[in-house]
């Protein structure tokens, strides 16, 4: 937490945040894990941010873990520690996806990996409307629509990577089709 937050301090520049990713690292990211940046504690955010405003949060696969109204809590926390015009990243299995075996491994108590702890399900509406109430705008990068359509958008992965995504993960082209919702949510 020490090291975090000294390195925190000495970034002048653009400040990119980890969210829930401890291990995870990513050239000029820093990663966070609840043990130093709990999302629904405003206190821990002035401990380990000051002044400092974020200018891009990076969540993958970790709001699926917490419910609608924690989620709402953590988003307005985010952006009240984020510049204007910043953006967050979210990344959680795709609600809408047309792979049943899909939903199957991913729905709250789902057989998949992780599975036991998740606490939603997110389509590209939820999750858009989740930001959209914290106060951002919600713009789909990758997404199932209701009719099983899949959506792209071109995105940068140096804005955010994520590793579970059409472009990043091998698994995509497999017959179970593994995919994210990618939305960012762009503080306005």
């Amino acid at each position: 937490m020490i090291q975090l937050k000294s390195r925190i301090r000495k970034t002048d520049g653009d400040l990119y945040i980890i969210i829930g990713a401890h291990n995870t690292n990513y050239e000029n990211w820093l990663p966070t894990n609840i043990e130093n940046l709990n999302l629904l504690d405003k206190a821990s955010f002035q401990n380990l941010f000051e002044e400092k405003k974020v200018s891009r949060f990076l969540a993958e696969h970790v709001f699926e873990h917490i419910s609608y109204e924690d989620a709402l809590i953590a988003l307005k926390n985010c952006n009240q520690y984020m510049k204007k015009g910043g953006t967050i990243r979210i990344a959680v299995p795709d609600g809408f996806h047309p792979n049943p075996d899909y939903i199957n491994m991913v729905k709250p108590g789902g057989i998949g990996e992780g599975a036991h702890d998740h606490k939603l399900l997110y389509d590209y509406k939820k999750l858009g409307k989740v930001l959209e109430d914290a106060g951002f705008k919600a713009v789909p990068l990758e997404y199932y629509d209701e009719q099983g359509q899949f959506h792209f958008t071109e995105w940068d992965s140096k804005d955010g990577h994520v590793h579970r995504s059409k472009r990043y993960d091998k698994r995509f082209n497999e017959p179970l089709g593994y995919s994210s919702l990618i939305v960012d949510g762009i503080k306005i």
